[in-house]
């Protein structure tokens, strides 16, 4: 394991000429807001090594390598790692491929990994592109303790070991399936948007549990609970829900509880730094249940996706979800579907099915 500044300068001379790189993160996440970067693998074709992400006091000569034009991240399920990486560096990498992300734009080796769901793990994807089981001992450690066992760092190291193997798989059969441009595009929209990674605490309402079941004359309060709650878990680098629980949120909004002196001042406050939450609208539609004619709507609408998806080696709902079907029957323009690859395969069916969605004049 790399434990100081020579060490990884090294390591980086060694890996200097080399741009397809493999990464993964260990970070921990239980009592910060952010994460805290722990460990930093990276695997290339000559080299395999865990960065102590903790113990090096210079990381810069390690940004400037992952953000060099020319690489490309090789990551599985990369959300994650970019956003941890991303708290320390500021930046996004210039290219990317995710082994996860290809692997749902291949419905047969999708079906032949996992039966159902489309988030398939590294590990089972590994042991079936290349007959390795990988050993997953250590997936609750905390990644700040030091010295860190000799079997974790081998379990991290795992993480990295076969990626750029399975890169050079799925990236043959996406090329095969005239598909690669698909998976650039999906890519971009769901992990290189950097708006991904910044927080805009007005929005923090959406995942608050309980909060679609607020009498509408209370969701301008809900809101403001909501992001001054975030703006406090920022400020301090604690969870949310260390400031205040989801339910407690719910019962302040409805006056059944009450915030403490100190927490009210500060609320207060708050609300004179951001004038805005005073007037904010909320659109709850999407939280609300489908009616018998939305569903009857979304099942014709499946059946039409699910020839297209057949034609294209897809499961239905890599090309639409129920949730993003229902919010294109009611009259949402933004939906992914009508845009990109999956526009171009169902644009003929986007224009017949016109007449299913209700006049929102």
């Amino acid at each position: 394991m790399i434990k100081n500044d020579i060490e990884l300068y090294n390591f980086l001379r060694r890996i200097e000429s080399e741009n397809e790189l493999a990464i993964d993160t260990e970070f921990k996440r239980i009592n910060t807001y952010y994460p805290l970067l722990c460990l930093i693998q990276i695997a290339t074709d000559s080299a395999t090594d865990c960065i102590d992400v903790l113990a090096i006091k210079n990381l810069q000569p390690l940004f400037d390598k992952l953000y060099q034009t020319d690489c490309l991240w090789i990551v599985h399920s990369a959300r994650q790692d970019i956003e941890a990486i991303y708290y320390l560096s500021k930046k996004l990498p210039k290219q990317l491929f995710d082994t996860q992300i290809a692997l749902n734009l291949l419905r047969n080796l999708h079906s032949e990994v996992c039966n159902s769901g489309t988030q398939i793990s590294y590990k089972m994807l590994t042991e079936i592109l290349q007959g390795v089981c990988l050993k997953k001992a250590y997936t609750r450690l905390d990644w700040t303790i030091r010295p860190l066992p000799d079997g974790a760092i081998e379990y991290a190291l795992d993480d990295v070991r076969y990626l750029i193997k399975n890169y050079h798989k799925l990236k043959a059969q996406l090329k095969n399936e005239q598909k690669l441009e698909w998976l650039m595009e999906e890519t971009q929209a769901t992990l290189l948007n950097i708006n991904l990674y910044k927080i805009d605490i007005m929005q923090t309402w959406r995942r608050v549990k309980g909060f679609s079941h607020l009498p509408k004359k209370l969701h301008n309060i809900g809101v403001q609970l909501c992001a001054w709650r975030e703006r406090m878990a920022i400020d301090k680098n604690k969870p949310r829900k260390w400031i205040l629980s989801d339910d407690d949120l719910i019962n302040i909004a409805i006056g059944k509880n009450i915030l403490n002196d100190k927490k009210r001042q500060l609320f207060e406050k708050f609300l004179t730094q951001y004038p805005q939450l005073c007037s904010i609208e909320i659109d709850l539609q999407q939280h609300t249940p489908p009616t018998p004619e939305e569903k009857a709507q979304r099942v014709i609408l499946q059946k039409l996706i699910q020839e297209k998806a057949n034609q294209h080696n897809l499961t239905v709902e890599v090309i639409a979800t129920s949730k993003t079907l229902l919010r294109y029957i009611r009259g949402d323009q933004s939906v992914n579907f009508l845009s990109g690859w999956r526009y171009q395969i169902l644009k003929g069916e986007i224009e017949y099915t016109k007449y299913l969605k209700p006049n929102t004049s």
